[in-house]
């Protein structure tokens, strides 16, 4: 048992280094109260929760058991691993090169990580990937308009781009929180890529292991079908199962049932009242953030769930 208790504290102690070193610098962009103190304990008690949470989880090859201790354990490595080879930690980089002019002496001084920064403020720029309130029992929401996704995208710019968002999601969690909720408005989606749907399939089980709660997408076209049934073979059985497909008037009473607002939290295009397009408009629509090619809100997006995050908490401490 203390060996146990000694490996969560170890690996909670790596989650934190290669989380928290870039989360200072994102809310201190916007003057939002974070200090360093508060990141090693708040980073730590959530990484803590997130590797009881994969320890917990009932064994693959038998579900009657819970996974053993070197199963979780090579399962964490394969995190840690993944997000040093994807430079998670440095993505955040590209964000402020772009909010900044190309000839700034950070984009000067590194032309090539300049380019990768324009590609990745290109994918973020659609506004069809970002976090936005959170779910009846806290779990943060990230939303995908694939009609906004591009017909031929830069696979790896869209990769990087989901890494960096999926990262602000599970900064933002309540305490005891260690899932987010994917809810996709699947209304004319450009047709599938193989490269990047493996690539994000790839990045879910390697970089983000037991972080999807479930995916809910709708209206359900054969180009979708086309890609479930291309991917759910790929899928561990745990996510497989996590993953719906809904018709609009069935999607809309599910969301009725999650989102913490109920009903007035539904979208506009999900026939709700609530509109997204004011924060996340189509791209002509989306005024530029800096001096640079940046576009997408994304200190704007860190702050409206860490209110909502905060709004949730309050609730449910008036409710106790």
């Amino acid at each position: 048992m203390t060996l146990v208790i000694g490996l969560v504290y170890f690996y909670a102690y790596l989650f934190l280094v290669s989380n928290c070193c870039s989360t200072n610098y994102v809310l201190s962009r916007r003057s939002l109260f974070f200090s360093p103190s508060l990141c090693n304990t708040r980073t730590r008690r959530d990484s803590e929760s997130y590797i009881k949470s994969v320890a917990s989880k009932p064994y693959s090859k038998d579900l009657t058991k819970r996974r053993p201790l070197e199963y979780s354990i090579e399962k964490l490595s394969h995190v840690l691993q993944w997000r040093q080879e994807e430079n998670v930690s440095g993505l955040l980089d590209y964000v402020n090169l772009t909010l900044g002019p190309e000839n700034s002496p950070e984009a000067l001084a590194d032309p090539e990580k300049m380019v990768k920064a324009k590609a990745v403020a290109t994918s973020l720029n659609t506004n069809s990937l970002y976090w936005h309130g959170f779910t009846k029992d806290g779990k943060p929401i990230l939303w995908v308009r694939t009609n906004r996704k591009f017909w031929y995208p830069d696979v790896e710019a869209e990769l990087r781009a989901l890494i960096l968002l999926a990262d602000v999601g599970i900064r933002a969690m309540p305490e005891g929180t260690t899932e987010f909720v994917v809810l996709s408005d699947s209304t004319s989606p450009p047709p599938p890529n193989p490269s990047f749907m493996i690539g994000m399939l790839k990045g879910l089980v390697k970089g983000y292991p037991d972080r999807l709660g479930f995916l809910m997408s709708a209206p359900v076209s054969s180009i979708i079908q086309f890609v479930m049934k291309l991917l759910l073979p790929l899928m561990p059985g745990r996510l497989s199962s996590k993953v719906f497909l809904y018709d609009i008037d069935r999607m809309a009473a599910k969301l009725e049932e999650i989102l913490a607002g109920g009903k007035d939290d539904i979208p506009t295009f999900f026939g709700g009242p609530a509109s997204h397009d004011e924060f996340y408009p189509e791209e002509p629509y989306a005024k530029f953030q800096g001096k640079g090619s940046l576009k997408f809100d994304y200190y704007g997006m860190v702050e409206r769930l860490e209110a909502a995050r905060e709004k949730w908490i309050a609730s449910e401490r008036k409710n106790d």
